[in-house]
This record gives structure tokens, sequence and C-alpha cells, in this order.
């Protein structure tokens, strides 16, 4: 999976330079301008960092750190700002904040420190629901009635629908992440692939991956998601 970045910055010319670099590096970049947004993406989506300007329209970014709770401690946060005096930078380090970067600064500094951070936190791999634990690294989910192993393809699928969320992934791009150009199934093998999946996610499973009519499916999760050990209308 690729690391997962909130980009809170409502300078656009910074924020799409640092997005389109980003992304470049191999890194899935969800760019917001307002601590809205920004409080709203957190509620609804796993990051393995955030990045977060201080002064926004609409408020702060230590605003938003501090809206992120406990969760503070468990993913990175890098504030870039201009208000680099030492109050706010003390600030910020005691909210919990990974880095404090004045403005401005050289691109290749912030994905050096990046690049630090995620040496130090690797990228999350369980993701803890309130029933069941799923392992995707190890390939397995950990439910109240025991130890579950989906196939091969079952953890392909899972894996995409959390990498893409919040967007929905079509039936024909999960099957080209399953076979590419020799294509063996057909989008009903992707429909029971999704039943499937449901079923091992239990109660919880039609809520977390939702049919999206005309278009595929969807991971719908406000799930925690924590480092590996040591680091609308249903159609069917």
């Amino acid at each position: 999976m690729k690391p997962q970045i909130l980009l809170l910055e409502d300078d656009l010319s910074l924020g799409r330079s640092l997005s389109d670099r980003l992304q470049e590096e191999g890194h899935e970049i969800v760019w917001v301008k307002t601590t809205a947004a920004a409080k709203e993406k957190l509620t609804t989506t796993h990051f393995d960092l955030v990045i977060l300007d201080i002064g926004l329209p609409d408020g702060t970014g230590v605003e938003v750190a501090k809206s992120m709770g406990s969760k503070i401690h468990e993913v990175p946060v890098i504030f870039l700002t201009a208000q680099s005096d030492a109050e706010t930078r003390l600030l910020t380090y005691e909210l919990g904040a990974q880095e404090f970067i004045p403005k401005p600064f050289h691109l290749r500094e912030l994905l050096i420190r990046i690049n630090h951070i995620f040496k130090e936190h690797k990228v999350a791999n369980v993701i803890e629901l309130p029933s069941v634990k799923i392992h995707l690294s190890e390939g397995f989910i950990d439910s109240a009635t025991g130890m579950v192993y989906p196939s091969a393809n079952e953890i392909k699928t899972l894996k995409l629908l959390i990498d893409r969320s919040p967007q929905a992934v079509s039936r024909d791009e999960i099957m080209d992440e399953l076979w590419g150009e020799h294509k063996d199934g057909n989008t009903r093998t992707i429909d029971n692939i999704i039943l499937k999946l449901r079923q091992l996610l239990g109660t919880e499973g039609d809520h977390l991956i939702r049919s999206v009519r005309g278009v595929g499916y969807q991971w719908m999760t406000t799930a925690t998601t924590t480092p590996a050990a040591g680091t609308g209308k249903r159609e069917d």
C-alpha cells in the first residue's frame, strides 16, 4: 500500500507543487485547503502522515492537530508554516508534532524528513475495527470466532479498495489488479469476491464495502489503523 498523506495548504501554487511532487515520490496525496475539510477527512480516512499549514482562511492547523486527539501520537504530523516564532514552534511540539519546518523551505529537506518519518513509523498494515482486525501484510482477519484466511485474490481486492479509499474502484480496475492483461475472471467473479469479503468482515461488512451504482465498490471506514508489529444503495 502506498503511504497516504493529508496535506492542508491554502496556497494554491505551493499546494499544487507539493501534491505533484509527493505523488511522484510514490505517495497518495489528499490535498485540502481549509481546516473544515481537513477535520472531515481525518474522521473518514486513515492517513500515514499529516502535513499542516498553520494560518488558514477558516482557522489554524493547530486546531486541526488538536482535533486529532490521541491520534496525533500515532500518526506523524509535520507543520509547514511562515509562523516560525519560538512560541508557535514549542506549541506544535507540545501537541505531539513530529516536525516543524518554517517557510520558506527547500523541497528536498521536506522529502528527506518525510523519508525519515516513514522509516521510523512503518506504513500501517493492521486495521482495527470494532469486531475484527485486518492484518493486510500477513493476509488474515482476526475475528471473534478466530482467524480466517481470505484467498490471495480476496486480499488483493481488499488492499486495492483500502489503498484507493475514499475513491470508488471499478470492477475492471479490480480485474486488472488481479489478472492484468490475462483476465481469467469476469465482473460476476468480482462481485463474488466482494460478497465473500463482506461475509468475512462480519456484521460490519456491508457498511465497510459499499456498492457504488454504475461504478464498482468503495471502502468506507473510520477504523483505527496501527503500525505493523515492531513498527449509496447496495446493488446486490
